[in-house]
């Protein structure tokens, strides 16, 4: 069983940055695929961004690459969403996901989300 606790939303201006985390809880958390989704008013929930248990790889979403960058502290149990040159269409709930082994486009685990608000 893994928990996951997001943090570091907020309301920027269009242009600006933020730094998502997802604290996740249990020891095998460096054994852990984990990834980003997000869900904007009115939309679909979508994939963002993911990186694997080593974090050797990542995978990113067209709409996002070059803005976006994920990473892990496997030290810190925690993953991290470095968002750049956000845009209005940026806004969302953004929930932090985690999977056992390999990344799957259906995660097991899911935290609760935080709100990223995108002012133009």
């Amino acid at each position: 069983q893994v928990q996951l606790v997001e943090s570091g939303g907020g309301l920027v201006q269009a242009g600006g940055s933020l730094r998502l985390s997802c604290a996740a809880s249990g020891r095998t958390f460096s054994t852990y695929a984990m990834g980003w989704f997000r869900q904007g008013p009115g939309k679909e929930r979508e994939f963002v961004a993911a990186i694997s248990w080593s974090g050797g790889a990542t995978y990113y979403a067209d709409s996002v690459k070059v803005r976006f960058t994920i990473s892990r502290d496997n030290t810190k149990n925690t993953v991290y969403l470095q968002m750049n040159s956000l845009k209005p269409e940026d806004t969302a709930v953004y929930y932090c996901a985690a999977d056992p082994g390999a990344w799957r486009s259906d995660p097991k685990y899911w935290g609760q989300g935080t709100q990223v608000t995108v002012s133009s």
